[in-house]
């Protein structure tokens, strides 16, 4: 086990405020943020485009990251493309393939807007779409994925989390049933990436996708986008930085990655998103994981045990833990953690609100782990939430 202390100074916002909200964002650490101070303070230019110093010593950083995430991820550096967040991902998927009426998408219930929009669009294509339920505790079983996937089925697209509740797919069990039909699988990691091992070639998709700033605890503005055969994908934007040669009367794009980044990137993000991963593979993932489910089975069965309060999820569940206190709106006790005892949670939808219809509430308090957190926040939360309970 890490010492979580010395972690924990890492992250200078923990002095002021219980922070249990990182299924939306994680804290960054001072190592990465040095990092990106480093580059706008002693070497700044842009990427691939000049032969002086800083330009090659800019470019040499930001494909040292690139080099970083890819080995971390299990997956080769040439199909991993940096995106400015996880849906940005998810839509250079879906306008990226060729579409033919009477093509097929399996999704589920439990995704993120994210995750679901960008497919239901489709429709306007002749694109169809089937989308899978789930049990009231957000689990999908994959036999229901094979008997959704037909003749016609293009693409299955799941995440490898729920961010409602915390529940975990069988990523690599789906995959495998849909390549039997030769359909392609994407897998949304913006709740599993640096919260557990991810081994992306294990898994065997065909397009891995994750936000920098949840897991991986890189800055805002960054995502991945992992892709099997770079081929199968056409680029959404083209221009600057992904050219190898140009006339007025056609053009010839640079192999992967490059083709996927037009225009100049989000270099001191993608900088600090390497210097963060680093930072999770030094603490150990394995650790990491361990923690965060100590830590939110531990506050599920506290909070359950709080008469008025009611908890949603599987029991073996990920570092995340939706609740509602009775009678009360969950913003309102949102609100009432933050003044009171300076306690971050998420409340509402969490950009899933078909995961939440399954439960017949009006969105949930959800307390999300890092590797962070400590039992003394779990006691303050539980301390919190029992004095909430009071007022309803």
């Amino acid at each position: 086990m890490y010492d979580i202390l010395s972690v924990r100074k890492d992250f200078p916002v923990l002095e002021e405020v219980i922070y249990l909200d990182s299924g939306a964002t994680t804290q960054t650490p001072v190592q990465a943020v040095n990092s990106m101070n480093d580059y706008f303070f002693k070497y700044a230019a842009n990427h691939g485009r000049g032969a002086h110093r800083l330009a090659r010593q800019t470019t040499d950083h930001y494909e040292d990251a690139r080099d970083t995430v890819a080995e971390f991820l299990n997956t080769g550096p040439e199909g991993t493309i940096f995106t400015k967040n996880a849906t940005e991902g998810i839509n250079m998927v879906s306008l990226g393939l060729k579409w033919e009426t009477g093509d097929h998408v399996v999704t589920t219930v439990v995704e993120h807007h994210s995750n679901l929009l960008p497919w239901m669009r489709l429709r306007e294509q002749g694109v169809e779409v089937t989308v899978v339920g789930s049990d009231r505790e957000g689990r999908v079983d994959p036999k229901d994925i094979d008997e959704a996937i037909t003749d016609r089925t293009r693409l299955v697209s799941v995440n490898h989390v729920s961010n409602v509740f915390g529940s975990v797919r069988d990523v690599k069990k789906i995959t495998q049933i849909a390549h039997r039909s030769d359909v392609l699988t994407l897998v949304d990691g913006s709740q599993s990436a640096g919260h557990m091992p991810v081994d992306i070639k294990d898994i065997g998709c065909d397009f891995f996708i994750t936000p920098g700033h949840k897991g991986l605890l890189g800055p805002q503005g960054t995502g991945v986008l992992c892709i099997k055969d770079p081929d199968i994908l056409e680029p959404v934007y083209v221009g600057g930085g992904t050219v190898h040669a140009v006339t007025t009367e056609s053009y010839e794009l640079e192999p992967s990655p490059s083709k996927f980044e037009a225009g100049t990137p989000n270099i001191p993000g993608v900088i600090g998103l390497g210097r963060a991963v680093e930072y999770v593979k030094d603490i150990g993932v394995e650790a990491i994981e361990k923690h965060e489910k100590e830590l939110a089975q531990d506050t599920a069965t506290r909070l359950a045990e709080i008469e008025g309060v009611e908890v949603y999820g599987p029991k073996d569940r990920t570092g995340v833990v939706p609740f509602n206190v009775q009678g009360m709106n969950p913003h309102d006790v949102a609100m009432i953690l933050d003044e009171t005892r300076n306690i971050c949670v998420r409340s509402g939808y969490h950009c899933a609100m078909p995961s939440v219809d399954l439960i017949g509430v009006e969105g949930t308090v959800r307390a999300s782990f890092a590797l962070y957190n400590t039992k003394e926040e779990v006691d303050s939360l539980i301390k919190g939430v029992e004095q909430i309970t009071m007022l309803a």
